[in-house]
């Protein structure tokens, strides 16, 4: 009988156990494993590869510029494939466990020109400027798990679950699916040092969220990338994938987004709901422009989950509302009684690129551009 944890993925089937045996076998001090992650021509997914180090870096600036095949990833032609990896971030690896390390890494051209899908260049320059307002993000990322049909997993072969309302944050076999994903990937997130703030099961059955944050500046986008990765990687080993479609199953099921909780320095302090009050009038005089940056195909995916059902707005329309789940933008009914907090944007799709997503935030409340 197979596992029924355990997806229909070739991945499944291999013994972990006799990988582990390898694991105990000791590398030489001066030895690091370090995996390079990048954002690749999708804008939607990332790639990863390894190197040897013969030290153990303490900050981005040690560790060697690299470089790719583009023309693999969707990001240069085969006539002139080489891109380049800057590293940026650096975080412990709870895969490999150790001195060995994750390396987030930008992407740039032959011309050392920032690739397409590296909006981590502009939003950098974005928050430099906006440091001084303490910009604060928190990106609730939901995310559907499917098996290798590309079905959501545990849905019944050929038919479908029950209508949703016993599986937001359930718990029970009937109720949550793969519960060990998202305890695994929960374990990676702490080790690596992701300021992951929490999980729950989520509306749809196979569907989960997990949030970071708060962060400051630059750094959400960094960790929720990052975030992403383990999540990948850990269900590559159960032989299950993960999808960030806005939208993976039509009908009368919830849609997938990346919900951006934000505030500034005078939002958080007394009577800061006037300028969270101020915020949101930016935003509603700039929604096309919002609603273009927060999917990888300027809104076109949002299409499908923005319909003003299932807990969503209208993609043609901007709305705000306290405690409205309904609307663009939410204002948590305790931040509108205390008179301060944060705003919730929750436009973004699940598949959104969060260096864009903070970016367009800061530069319409924060800089006003």
């Amino acid at each position: 009988m197979s596992n029924p944890v355990l997806g229909n993925s070739p991945n499944a089937a291999i013994n972990k156990n006799i990988l582990a045996r390898y694991f105990q076998i000791p590398i030489p001090e001066n030895k690091v494993q370090a995996m390079y992650i990048w954002i690749d021509g999708s804008g939607e997914y990332v790639r990863a590869k390894t190197r040897t180090l013969d030290f153990i870096p303490k900050k981005p600036s040690e560790l060697p510029i690299w470089n790719y095949d583009g023309s693999s990833t969707g990001q240069s032609s085969g006539m002139n494939s080489d891109m380049y990896l800057y590293p940026v971030a650096i975080y412990p690896d709870p895969f490999r466990l150790g001195n060995n390390k994750l390396v987030l890494c930008d992407t740039y051209k032959h011309d050392k020109k920032p690739a397409e899908t590296n909006h981590r260049h502009s939003c950098l320059k974005a928050m430099e400027a906006a440091a001084d307002q303490h910009p604060w993000f928190g990106i609730e990322q939901e995310y559907t798990l499917l098996d290798m049909d590309y079905r959501p997993f545990g849905w019944p072969k050929g038919g479908f679950p029950g209508p949703q309302g016993p599986y937001y944050c359930g718990v029970g076999a009937d109720k949550v699916y793969a519960r060990e994903i998202e305890e695994a990937h929960y374990r990676a997130c702490l080790y690596a040092g992701i300021n992951i703030a929490g999980t729950n099961a989520e509306v749809m059955p196979a569907q989960w969220e997990f949030q970071v944050g708060p962060c400051e500046g630059i750094s959400i986008g960094d960790e929720l990338w990052v975030a992403r990765f383990l999540l990948h990687r850990v269900a590559e080993e159960f032989g299950i994938v993960v999808t960030l479609d806005p939208k993976p199953m039509p009908g009368d099921w919830n849609g997938a987004g990346a919900h951006c909780n934000f505030s500034t320095k005078a939002m958080r302090e007394a009577n800061g709901i006037i300028e969270i009050e101020k915020a949101i009038d930016k935003l509603s005089k700039q929604h096309v422009r919002h609603i273009t940056a927060y999917d990888p195909h300027g809104g076109k995916d949002n299409e499908r989950r923005l319909t003003g059902k299932h807990e969503t707005s209208s993609i043609h329309d901007f709305s705000a509302g306290v405690a409205n789940r309904g609307a663009s933008i939410r204002i948590p009914r305790s931040c509108a009684e205390e008179k301060k907090g944060y705003l919730e944007d929750r436009r973004p799709a699940s598949n959104c690129d969060p260096y864009k997503v903070a970016e367009t935030i800061v530069r319409t409340v924060c800089l006003n551009e």
